[in-house]
């Protein structure tokens, strides 16, 4: 993340924020990414900003100049970039993760997958090898890792460029030590722990290749494709996660996954066809969309 190197004084901000606003409305954009951007980048208080007592301020702190904060915000306008990816951060669960266009900008509803795998964890699953498969920023790595407090996180990409994102926030918000990374295709890199991890959980792509194309701008001209198509009908990578996961995962380990409006009965029929899940599960998102599923190997046994 950028550091307050810069300063403008009140007047100045005040000016570029009315246009700024102005411009948004005209584009079609919430006016409300405005102050967001500015709470971020600069040293101001949402009250100072409500009530604009800012603009009489002889001089404020921000990440960047003026000049580069109004190319930017053009992008924003005219190429529809993603302001996550102007201020390089994003809020996620209670961390201010770092993010860049190397990296998916992590959604409010990934935060559940946490609070499922509290909740569906038993005491002692909640202990040893937890993996985060496709980690991304690292977001789903880092809230395991909060409420883990016993377990060791292992986080895989394929992009060595999303794992330099991951590794970065990890030691950012002081879990360095808690999270180990690997950058492969997902359990590949893991094969010498096999059968031996007490939870899986992952975000993968999932969006069918023919709808990654129609989706919005700032989705489609910026954000990785390769963290979004999950091939002709998006399930590429959750048949796979659903097919090797239980040489992994010990009996009794938690396999959790995120994915898609519309996937969830055809996800429960492929995880009970494949003969080694139990306690299958569907959840809703907070838009009442089926969005996650839960499953737990059983035992060979069983």
């Amino acid at each position: 993340m950028l550091k307050p190197n810069y300063k403008v004084s009140g007047l100045e901000l005040w000016q570029w924020r009315k246009t700024a606003i102005q411009a948004a409305i005209a584009a079609d954009i919430s006016p409300m990414e405005v102050d967001w951007l500015l709470l971020t980048i600069a040293d101001l208080d949402r009250l100072a900003l409500r009530l604009e007592s800012f603009k009489t301020w002889q001089e404020i702190p921000v990440q960047l100049s003026l000049t580069d904060l109004e190319q930017l915000w053009q992008r924003r306008l005219d190429d529809r970039l993603p302001v996550q990816y102007i201020a390089g951060t994003t809020a996620w669960r209670k961390f201010q993760l770092t993010v860049s266009n190397a990296v998916l900008i992590p959604r409010p509803e990934t935060e559940i997958l946490i609070d499922l795998a509290v909740t569906a964890a038993n005491d002692e699953v909640k202990t040893g090898h937890w993996a985060d498969l496709g980690t991304g920023s690292g977001a789903i790595s880092i809230g395991l890792a909060e409420v883990l407090t016993n377990a060791t996180i292992h986080a895989v990409d394929i992009s060595p460029a999303a794992l330099a994102v991951a590794e970065t926030n990890a030691e950012n918000l002081g879990f360095g030590k808690r999270i180990q990374f690997y950058q492969g295709s997902w359990w590949q890199p893991l094969e010498s722990l096999k059968g031996q991890f007490s939870g899986m959980v992952s975000n993968p792509p999932y969006i069918p290749s023919d709808t990654v194309l129609t989706l919005q701008p700032e989705v489609v001209k910026h954000e990785p494709h390769l963290a979004l198509d999950g091939g002709k009908d998006g399930l590429d990578y959750i048949r796979h996660l659903i097919n090797v996961s239980p040489d992994y995962l010990r009996p009794g380990g938690l396999w959790l996954i995120e994915m898609m409006a519309g996937q969830a009965e055809t996800v429960r029929e492929l995880l009970v066809s494949n003969g080694n899940y139990g306690n299958i599960s569907i959840h809703a998102d907070l838009a009442g969309i089926e969005r996650f599923a839960v499953a737990f190997k059983q035992d060979s046994d069983y």
